[in-house]
């Protein structure tokens, strides 16, 4: 019933507003996984907001079928997705998300395929996240097996009342070659945000939510340069809270030092020459951002939240400080910015740390055994029940 004679077909459902860490996380996977693999995706398109996602799996030549049904139609979209499952031939699908999570489990027990949840973090930021979260929760307790991001996301799957038999970790990855060669041009791009007499630049990556903790950066940001003048922090990305933030930095007339970058397609270039990234986040499942700093070569102070301690060696490969910590928070970047060497030598020490742990062909493997074992095992079960009858 589940065969994998010649390859295995592995559906991914997602719903992806924009192109972002999860996204690069699951391409990252289809590309990396060997040739008796296919990985077919089938996508809400999100009134055209998947659009950049889909172009990027197109990119590499990952298959992409855009779904036309959508939430609230709940029936018709299962039935639309079963279809594109039979179609394809998929013999395991994997949802990545609480919607595709509903609808891929309707799907899947339509289809006659085993049904794989991607968990990769909660971050309770609005009561309508809370809601949708609650959902996926209950929805985890359907899967055949959840997929954690870190062992700390997997405290909270079995905090959830998830039987931790069906419960597998694999890390979040990272592409390595994105950083073998900083460019010139990259420098340039960073010097250009940040006011000529600035120094040392630190770098903070993430949506403008609540859960970022983006506001403690900017409460950090105005002890560091209390202290030292030739500083310069520079926040890459978007969000609900970028009007919030922007006040709080013009109430600390920090704008000068202090730049929301917006949304960037260019931050490989720019990461390898920042002197720090920080992470002030009060959850996380495992952070893109510090993964993508660590392979950059660039040192991290971050938040002891979710996964961060499982990347992050505190006083070896980066910085640890509890959630919530200004002082440490700032104290960390006075640090590190204080002495080259130190940084030098955690840069190095987090590089070689992602070389050995966090490859995507060491994620792909994992993954290639825990499917193999999900099948064989569900394979298993009728020919058991055969043989008990006979």
């Amino acid at each position: 019933m589940y065969g994998v004679e010649a390859k295995l077909v592995i559906a991914h459902l997602t719903a992806s507003p924009f192109l972002g860490g999860p996204e690069r996380q699951m391409i990252g996977l289809a590309r990396a996984m060997g040739s008796s693999v296919e990985s077919v995706f089938l996508c809400f398109m999100e009134n055209g907001k998947a659009t950049p996602f889909v172009h990027e799996l197109e990119k590499h030549k990952i298959a992409a079928v855009q779904l036309k049904a959508n939430f609230p139609h709940l029936l018709a979209a299962a039935r639309e997705v079963a279809q594109r499952i039979r179609d394809c031939g998929a013999h395991v699908l994997l949802t990545h998300g609480y919607k595709p999570d509903i609808i891929g489990w309707m799907a899947a027990r339509i289809a006659r395929i085993p049904i794989v949840m991607v968990s990769r973090g909660w971050t309770y930021a609005t009561w309508r996240v809370r809601l949708y979260e609650k959902i996926d929760r209950l929805m985890l307790h359907l899967a055949d097996r959840v997929v954690c991001v870190s062992e700390g996301q997997a405290r909270k799957v079995r905090a959830a009342g998830v039987r931790d038999e069906r419960i597998e970790v694999i890390h979040n990855s990272i592409d390595l070659s994105r950083f073998s060669s900083p460019s010139s041009a990259g420098a340039q791009m960073l010097k250009l945000l940040v006011p000529p007499e600035v120094r040392h630049t630190v770098m903070a990556i993430g949506r403008l939510s609540p859960e970022k903790g983006f506001d403690l950066l900017i409460k950090a940001a105005r002890k560091v340069l209390s202290r030292r003048d030739d500083v310069g922090f520079v926040i890459v990305g978007d969000g609900p809270l970028k009007r919030e933030l922007q006040a709080q930095i013009n109430a600390a007339k920090l704008q000068r030092q202090v730049i929301l970058a917006g949304f960037r397609e260019d931050v490989d270039m720019l990461l390898p020459h920042a002197s720090l990234l920080v992470q002030t986040s009060h959850t996380e499942g495992m952070p893109n951002a510090v993964l993508e700093a660590m392979a950059a070569g660039v040192p991290v102070v971050a938040t002891s939240v979710g996964g961060t301690p499982e990347l992050i060696v505190h006083g070896e490969s980066g910085h640890l400080v509890d959630a919530g910590d200004v002082d440490g928070i700032a104290e960390g970047i006075l640090t590190l910015l204080g002495d080259s060497m130190e940084r030098a030598r955690m840069a190095c020490a987090a590089r070689h740390r992602v070389e050995e742990r966090f490859t995507f062909a060491s994620q792909a493997a994992a993954y290639e055994q825990m499917l193999g074992k999900l099948l064989a095992g569900l394979r298993a079960i009728p020919e058991r029940m055969e043989m008990a009858s006979a």
